[in-house]
């Protein structure tokens, strides 16, 4: 089984990512919705791979988890507090959003922002600005990501961005990349095709189902990728919440059944960032994604902005291997 946690600040040394892997980490994720191969050079060449040497995980795996379509708000010069039940403008003379977002949006539509934790509804468009209302408010800072709910924006399957890491990868030892938001197999195969001019043919996609087109194509995406990512962040945010858990029982079912491998992903361990002991809610999940055939689990902010991340992914790996004794 594979255990996956993710490079930031608070794993950014490498004595920290050399314990990461001695307390069973296999691999690890790279966000690039909030940086760039380029910028992170010095974390994998000073510390992430000599870490992975050191601890005698000469086979580590390097998650490249690229941009996509996914969208999000965009530089802020400053966080914004929004307060709930208050108005405020996306787009021109307000919060800056993608052009999709202002195309999609129509009056009622409702906006999540940062996995949920911030909710707008629409009053009033038009092409350039949205005046919406705060349902749920709290701090927003720049590059959030933000999901319009109930409808498909239509947006490339690679961004510049992901394109100009795409040809990076091969020399920083990339062995996998996570693709969000898949929509159909179209997606995989672009990816697979792109991977292929960059000789990067050996890298394996892991298809993240974060969305209802992922969801109800799930067959055709199976074919085309090597492995299946529930991605319950983003996918928790397109559903009531009290649906997510048998929406990922029936992705972790037809996963089992066409024999593909899956990931799971998402607050895993989320009170972790803050506290050393994890909540007994948290292992039990841990344990019933084991028995339900997960084949890797991956930890997110608990590593990357934890302030106990050895801790957390002891847990993870301790947790998960009492659960295979049962399998």
């Amino acid at each position: 089984m594979e255990f996956y946690g993710t490079l930031g600040d608070h794993c950014a040394q490498q004595d920290i990512i050399e314990k990461l892997f001695r307390v069973g980490m296999t691999g690890a994720r790279v966000n690039l919705s909030h940086t760039s191969l380029t910028q992170c050079a010095p974390l994998l060449e000073e510390a992430f791979w000599p870490a992975a040497r050191q601890a005698g995980q000469e086979n580590a795996h390097l998650i490249l988890d690229l941009q996509g379509p996914e969208l999000r708000v965009g530089d802020l010069p400053r966080p914004i507090s929004l307060r709930q039940g208050k108005e405020v403008l996306l787009g021109e003379g307000g919060i800056p959003v993608p052009q999709a977002i202002l195309r999609g949006a129509e009056r009622g539509r409702q906006i999540s922002i940062d996995d949920g934790a911030l909710l707008l509804e629409v009053r009033r468009s038009s092409p350039t600005v949205l005046l919406c209302k705060v349902l749920r408010g709290g701090p927003l800072r720049s590059k959030k990501g933000l999901s319009l709910l109930g409808a498909d924006v239509d947006t490339p399957t690679l961004t510049p961005s992901d394109l100009e890491n795409l040809a990076l990868a091969g020399k920083f030892g990339v062995t996998h990349i996570l693709q969000p938001f898949v929509r159909d197999r179209r997606d995989i195969i672009f990816l697979r095709q792109t991977l292929a001019q960059f000789g990067l043919e050996k890298v394996e996609i892991m298809a993240k189902i974060e969305n209802y087109q992922g969801c109800s194509n799930l067959e055709e995406i199976m074919e085309e990728c090597d492995s299946i990512c529930i991605a319950r962040g983003d996918l928790g945010n397109t559903m009531p919440l009290w649906k997510l858990p048998g929406i990922q029982k029936d992705i972790a079912r037809q996963c089992r059944e066409a024999k593909v491998p899956f990931c799971l992903v998402t607050q895993l361990l989320w009170s972790m960032e803050q506290r050393p002991v994890p909540t007994r809610a948290e292992v039990s999940d841990i344990y019933n994604g084991v028995l339900d055939g997960a084949s890797s689990l991956m930890l997110t902010g608990e590593t990357a902005a934890g302030h106990w991340p050895v801790q957390a992914m002891g847990y993870l790996v301790k947790t998960a291997n009492e659960a295979l004794k049962a399998v």
